[in-house]
């Protein structure tokens, strides 16, 4: 633990969370549950599905995240007619050089936002499994790599489903989190009038300072494999990811993967309570954004109404937690 402490400062990042926070509080009220699910996933190094209806501050949160952070923030709107090369980029002549050159698209940033995943086709949405699992982007034979800080927030719109693309199995798995975005409570839309009215409008976020540079993440990611984690737990996240594969309701349970990303997500969660540790509760409080979005139930259980949340949470229920 000693010389794990001179490596990684805990009550440093701890501290650098709170803020980050109140930085995103500057023009962000309420959503407490979405910035920590955020932060998370930004700080383990995974991509995060927002679904909620419009207007519920998804495209402000990723672009605070990105303010506070100083990451190269850049957002691609899907539409059905959006192409790979649109995302990925192309080759264009030179015609100086008499050769055609690579053209990097947008989606080389450290964080991107793409608003819509589901409006465009499949053959758009499967350009972007190569560089969600291997950060890399293979053009014309040749492999051009991410920068370490990468980290893509999809959004969708759970009610409008009218010229939208269902996302395949194989991507969703690649997406760390899935954060359900709910309406703001009555004081809470109350409190966002009142930020609106004192200041004017904050499309830009001009008056958002950074509190963390891209440097400093990427060596806050990569400290983040100190933390501990007890076997009894390690063994605690696999008996509850294979459970959802077991699970009488469930037609397809979460893969390995899973796993691994409530592992990860886990240790983010611990360092930024400053905590060198993980516990049952980190696991069981990450577990539901996790893996609701991998599992799909039987038709049978769908027929009885049986939800995902309720199937989620019967499994934490399940699994004798470790002491």
């Amino acid at each position: 633990m000693t010389m794990m402490s001179t490596r990684f400062d805990l009550p440093s990042f701890s501290e650098k969370i709170i803020l980050i926070k109140r930085e995103a509080k500057k023009a962000l009220v309420g959503q407490e549950r979405m910035l920590d699910l955020l932060l998370t996933a930004f700080f383990a190094g995974g991509h995060v599905l927002i679904e909620g209806v419009p207007g519920v501050a998804k495209t402000l949160s990723a672009r605070l995240l990105a303010s506070t952070t100083q990451a190269l923030f850049k957002r691609i709107q899907f539409t059905p007619d959006l192409m790979p090369s649109d995302i990925l980029g192309t080759s264009i002549f030179n015609p100086k050089t008499l050769d055609f050159e690579y053209k990097p698209g947008p989606i080389f940033a450290n964080m991107v936002l793409i608003d819509e995943i589901n409006r465009a086709p499949s053959k758009t949405q499967a350009a972007l499994f190569e560089v969600m699992e291997e950060k890399q982007v293979t053009h014309d034979g040749k492999v051009h790599t991410m920068e370490d800080l990468f980290m893509i927030m999809a959004t969708q719109n759970p009610i409008e489903q009218e010229g939208t693309y269902r996302l395949p199995e194989a991507q969703l798995d690649r997406f760390l989190f899935k954060i359900v975005v709910e309406y703001p409570t009555l004081e809470e839309e109350e409190a966002i009038l009142v930020l609106q009215n004192q200041t004017a409008g904050f499309k830009k976020l001009a008056f958002i300072e950074a509190v963390i540079t891209k440097q400093e993440a990427s060596t806050i990611r990569q400290n983040l494999q100190q933390i501990l984690a007890k076997d009894s737990l390690l063994k605690y996240i696999a008996e509850l990811v294979h459970q959802t594969r077991n699970h009488p309701s469930l037609f397809l349970g979460a893969s390995p993967r899973a796993s691994v990303d409530l592992l990860n997500a886990s240790k983010a969660f611990a360092a930024m309570r400053g905590r060198d540790f993980i516990t049952p509760e980190d696991i069981q409080f990450l577990l539901r954004p996790v893996i609701e979005h991998r599992i799909l139930l039987t038709p049978e259980a769908e027929l009885q109404g049986i939800t995902i949340q309720e199937v989620s949470q019967e499994i934490i229920q399940q699994v004798n937690v470790p002491k």
